[in-house]
């Protein structure tokens, strides 16, 4: 065991990237080590047999290898901007809806060759719900008020993946609201810090203490 809980990541998975962003926030360090998905680590696998990133595993041995509880973990341990405050209800609906079907639609939008599938079917499904978010958008800044929550930080990965697509498609659509709030967010200070570069980690590699200062006073 050691005194730091070890996160297995994937730098452009936005499962990954969602779950660094809320390790950011709560403050909490760890051992990163970057893996590559074709190329997964036997620790990593012996620790979570699914293969999917990220998993943390904590100083005690115990494994957590979903995203949104690797979330829930971090701000447990402190969540200074509030993210779980809001109206649970109403963030667990916004997030069930981007995990379930507009994740099953930006799949098949994104890779329509893997899954065999019409694209332009999957792009206007997946429409549809960003059309929910624009309309909520322009009420407020954030998805569930004017700060931005659990609910912004879980979704914005993925409705990242479907803008960069077809970017020029995606900002031709009447989505003013979303595409100013998608933009701050891709331009934060906390998505930035947590898109940092690592190499692929091997055994024997020097742990990365990440992040290296622990501060998150400019995040």
């Amino acid at each position: 065991m050691t005194d730091w809980p070890i996160l297995y990541s994937f730098r452009r998975c936005p499962y990954a990237m969602r779950a660094r962003m809320a390790l950011l926030v709560s403050g909490q360090r760890c051992m990163l080590r970057e893996v590559l998905l074709r190329d997964k680590p036997e620790a990593m696998i012996a620790a979570s047999p699914k293969g999917t990133v990220p998993v943390l595993v904590l100083a005690d041995g115990a494994v957590i290898d979903e995203s949104l509880d690797v979330m829930r973990w971090a701000l447990a341990q402190s969540d200074p901007e509030g993210w779980l405050e809001p109206d649970v209800s109403e963030c667990t609906g916004l997030v069930e809806t981007n995990d379930g079907p507009f994740k099953h639609h930006l799949d098949r939008y994104k890779y329509a060759t893997r899954y065999d599938s019409d694209p332009v079917e999957h792009r206007a499904a997946a429409s549809a719900l960003l059309n929910a978010l624009e309309e909520r958008l322009q009420a407020r800044a954030q998805l569930l008020g004017d700060a931005r929550s659990f609910a912004d930080i879980a979704l914005f990965p993925f409705i990242r993946q479907f803008a960069a697509t077809d970017s020029t498609w995606f900002d031709a659509q009447p989505w003013a609201a979303l595409r100013n709030w998608l933009d701050a967010h891709i331009g934060s200070a906390l998505f930035k810090s947590a898109m940092g570069k690592f190499q692929p980690w091997a055994p024997g590699d020097p742990e990365i203490i990440w992040p290296a200062d622990g501060a998150r006073s400019d995040l």
